[in-house]
Parts: C-alpha cells; structure tokens; sequence
C-alpha cells in the first residue's frame, strides 16, 4: 500500500455513489436483489436500492479491525444476511465500498452463492478498486493503481470522542 492519502469528502463521495448507479444502469445489467456489505458498503447500499427500488440484505463483514481500523486482519463473515424482507434468488449485485485487496469479494460471493442455492448469479459493485486487488469489481467508478489510503468523509468518526462531538455541536 503506498504511503499516500486520498482524501473523499462528503459530495465527492456521494458523486462517485451516483455515478456508480449510471454504470450500473447503463450497462443493462437487471438483477433482482442488492446486498451491501457492512460496514463499508452501508451507505452506497442503501442509495442504490433507493435509485434502483430493489430489495437490499445487509451481510456485516469485517477485516480492519486492528490499529484503529487501519490494519487489515483476516476475513470476519456474519453468519446470517439481514434483510426487512425475504429477498429473492436470482441474480444479486453485492456493493461494497472499495475493492482493497479482493479479499472480502473473494470470500463472500462463494459465501453467498454456497448458502443461497436459489441465487444464481452475483455481480459486484464498488466505488473504488486498487491495483492490488486480487478481484476485479463487475462495476467500479475509480481504479487507484497506486494503492492509495482512501480517507472517507465518515472516518472523523472513528476517533472522535463524544465529549468532543458534544463541544462542537453545541458552538
């Protein structure tokens, strides 16, 4: 991973969310349930299934949980998917923030398919994709060969203090 920081903020971001729904629209592509993997996934999931007004199952998934969130472990797949409804089988768009190292597309969309016999096919959809990453997305709106640490504009609250949340909400 390079040393280099990309910093997203708020409208970049929903930007780049927005323009991965054009690609996905574009390219045809029908499918009948969404599943977004969480944490990172969370907020590019629930606006596609907004735009595309389809089901969404939320699968949690967690590999940076050392150094702050900073230092990737191994793969962490909860054992259920959760969804306010059943979701149908067919073919399902996985949406995750970022493809990192591949590792978590690598493992959950086997996961996926080995549980849900009824899905039949599984495309992926990001917003960034690095150069080391094992896995090409099916979608994907940034390729970052250089490997840069994509800052998001929802990190300020992984180390922000409440005390300290409450201070700058009340000035």
């Amino acid at each position: 991973m390079s040393d280099r920081k990309l910093r997203v903020g708020w409208d970049e971001y929903h930007r780049l969310i927005e323009s991965l729904a054009i690609q996905v629209h574009r390219s045809g592509w029908q499918f009948d349930a969404m599943v977004c993997l969480a944490r990172g996934g969370l907020r590019v999931g629930d606006v596609l299934s907004r735009l595309f007004r389809k089901p969404l199952g939320v699968l949690f998934t967690s590999s940076y949980r050392e150094a702050g969130g900073t230092l990737q472990s191994h793969l962490l797949i909860a054992e259920h998917l959760s969804s306010a409804q059943p979701l149908p089988g067919g073919r399902w768009l996985l949406i995750d923030d970022l493809a990192d190292s591949g590792g978590t597309l690598e493992q959950v969309v086997p996961a996926l398919m080995s549980s849900r016999p009824d899905v039949t096919e599984i495309r992926t959809a990001v917003l960034w994709s690095k150069g080391r990453s094992s896995v090409m997305p099916d979608f994907r709106v940034s390729h970052l060969p250089d490997d840069p640490w994509i800052v998001q504009p929802f990190e300020v609250y992984d180390t922000l203090l409440l005390s300290e949340l409450e201070q700058r909400v009340q000035d």
